[in-house]
């Protein structure tokens, strides 16, 4: 006898998934992946000492690990087809487009990252507002159509 709870709903397999959605998935993925790594950079070179305030180092690794939960949490979400994993995937690309510009502005090796990185943030904004999207997580549109009594 097996001790292991089945889900009440099975994940759907990688074959039912619509190609949109599995992207969307990588893209939220990969952003949520760059904050986390992002952040556990921040803390170790806040706890070696190599910056200048450590106090802020570590708070702004904290913050930065916190925020890349939030589109990895989606990412898994888009993958089992759960429709309140759009929310987030949604805030995520909105919240990476202001990055973007920012790093656009700046100089050196920043520009080309801005660039990679606005080019994820739209791509990933197309692909979460499709209708088609909305329709595959069982979204659905409008007021509810109930029966007139």
């Amino acid at each position: 006898m097996s001790t292991q709870a089945t889900p009440s709903t099975p994940s759907p397999s990688a074959a039912e998934r619509p190609t949109r959605i599995t992207v969307l998935a990588g893209l939220n993925a990969l952003e949520g992946l760059a904050l986390a790594l992002g952040g556990v950079y921040m803390l170790v070179t806040g706890l070696l000492g190599k910056l200048e305030s450590t106090q802020q180092a570590e708070t702004v690794g904290i913050t930065l690990v916190a925020l890349g939960a939030i589109p990895l949490i989606a990412a898994r979400g888009l993958l089992l087809l759960r429709g309140w994993s759009r929310g987030p995937a949604l805030i995520t690309q909105i919240m990476a487009l202001p990055v973007a510009w920012t790093l656009l502005r700046s100089q050196g090796a920043l520009i080309p990252t801005g660039i990679v990185l606005a080019v994820v943030a739209v791509t990933g904004l197309v692909l979460v507002l499709k209708p088609a999207t909305t329709q595959d997580l069982g979204i659905r549109r409008g007021p509810r159509a109930t029966p007139e009594a």
